[in-house]
């Protein structure tokens, strides 16, 4: 493990009513080094990890039960990155799209101090895990996003497909419900505009879709969906499926390892062609 240097706690969103929404920021100890000032010139692509949770639980110190947090965020500064590991407001807090708002607020926080922690403002992966990916998703899909790319950890992908085949009582129960504030099977509309099957347009950034075959939460149709509307809008999507996996990457013999090298070379992969598409002239 190379030095590294962890900025914890810092504020990127006030809303009046609402607790101050944090982040942490990792970076190598070098790039801060007023001794070194050829680092100066190398700004670091940044990666920003969006957690899981049901939209009503997780913290951004929590990858999940089979990853070990500081680790991992030590082997993505490894490979050559930043990690902004972010909070948002929780479906108890606030509901659908106070989650994207948040997430597009800590974006913008970290555009604007770019310089000044030797970040590259123009290459951004977006990674979440599970509703984490949702928000990501959804964040990343936004016209006006100009992101690298996206890593999504079986996230769902269409909340109106989700609940189809639910009873009303069943369906209010959802998490999914949770997060909307009303259930997709009486408000189909609004599950639709939080649901990023549907918000898939031509242009959009590269997609890695992963999910476990044996998920019992978020069943991998879902990102079998969010896969074929990204293929069909030709958006480059990598999309596996991986045999055995439960939800978070449970399940007997689960790589979890070469699971987060593929998301690290993905990263690698779409923010250096990123870079050089986006060479001056």
């Amino acid at each position: 493990m190379t030095g590294r240097i962890v900025e914890r706690d810092l504020a990127f969103s006030e809303i009046p009513g609402f607790r101050p929404l944090t982040l942490d920021l990792h970076r190598p100890a070098a790039a801060l080094d007023p001794h070194r000032p050829e680092t100066a010139s190398q700004p670091l692509p940044l990666i920003v990890f969006v957690h899981g949770g049901g939209w009503r639980l997780g913290s951004r110190r929590a990858i999940g039960p089979n990853f070990d947090t500081e680790e991992t965020f030590d082997r993505m500064v490894d490979a050559g990155f930043a990690v902004a590991s972010v909070d948002y407001r929780l479906s108890g807090e606030a509901v659908f799209p106070a989650q994207v708002d948040d997430l597009r607020a800590a974006l913008g926080w970290l555009r604007s101090v770019a310089l000044d922690r030797g970040l590259d403002a123009a290459r951004i992966v977006l990674f979440g895990e599970s509703a984490g990916a949702t928000i990501a998703a959804l964040a990343a899909l936004e016209s006006t996003a100009e992101v690298a790319g996206v890593v999504d950890w079986y996230g769902p992908s269409n909340l109106v497909s989700m609940a189809a085949g639910l009873s009303a009582q069943d369906a209010a129960g959802t998490r999914e419900t949770g997060w909307l504030g009303v259930s997709a099977l009486d408000d189909p509309g609004r599950a639709r505009d939080a649901s990023p099957v549907f918000q898939v347009h031509a242009g959009a950034p590269p997609f890695l879709i992963a999910h476990g075959l044996a998920d019992r939460f978020v069943p991998y149709s879902q990102s079998e969906e969010l896969s074929a509307a990204l293929e069909d809008a030709g958006v480059p999507v990598d999309f596996r499926l991986v045999d055995g996996a439960d939800h978070m990457w449970g399940g007997d013999g689960v790589d979890t390892a070469a699971l987060l090298e593929q998301a690290l070379a993905f990263a690698a992969r779409v923010t250096a062609i990123h870079h050089l598409t986006k060479e001056p002239a």
